[in-house]
């Protein structure tokens, strides 16, 4: 009996604390703000494959874009407003850490140019996964932008995903 009462208090903490962690990867859930962005393309570092190895997409149902893994996660699916078009967060670049900007993907660099520099309003359709970015950053921290973005999500308390 005198462990009932411990465990039943434990346990009310435990389900207390998981849904507000929840509650705060949601409430990002179709948020509007207005973001920086800019744009890259495959003749630039890193080539036409994202950070997660699949290729770059641009058109279709959904788009490419990079940011700060520790502010926009990976995963991330964001509908630009002036467009309509759904882009989904699977890469990073070095110029991004620390910044909250957004690089949209371009098939050319002609439509790099003409895109330039834009401060666009977005919706965030679906936050990504803090953990799932930490653990593939994890092991590419020889990169100084890398380690400035695993120290983040560190300070924030995430867990590596298993």
């Amino acid at each position: 009996m005198r462990y009932l009462l411990p465990l039943f208090l434990a346990l009310c903490l435990i389900g207390c604390a998981t849904p507000k962690r929840q509650a705060q990867q949601n409430g990002h859930v179709g948020q509007k703000v207005t973001v920086r962005t800019t744009a890259y393309t495959q003749t630039e570092a890193g080539g036409a494959k994202n950070a997660i190895g699949g290729r770059l997409h641009f058109g279709g149902s959904i788009y490419s874009a990079a940011s700060d893994w520790s502010w926009l996660p990976l995963g991330t699916r964001f509908k630009l407003l002036s467009t309509g078009h759904e882009y989904v967060i699977e890469d990073y670049g070095s110029a991004l850490v620390g910044k909250q900007t957004i690089d949209l993907f371009f098939p050319s660099r002609s439509s790099v140019r003409g895109w330039g520099v834009r401060h666009e309003e977005i919706e965030i359709l679906e936050w990504g996964s803090e953990a799932m970015s930490l653990k593939l950053l994890a092991g590419r921290c020889k990169n100084a932008h890398v380690a400035v973005m695993v120290a983040q999500l560190k300070k924030q308390g995430v867990i590596p995903a298993s």
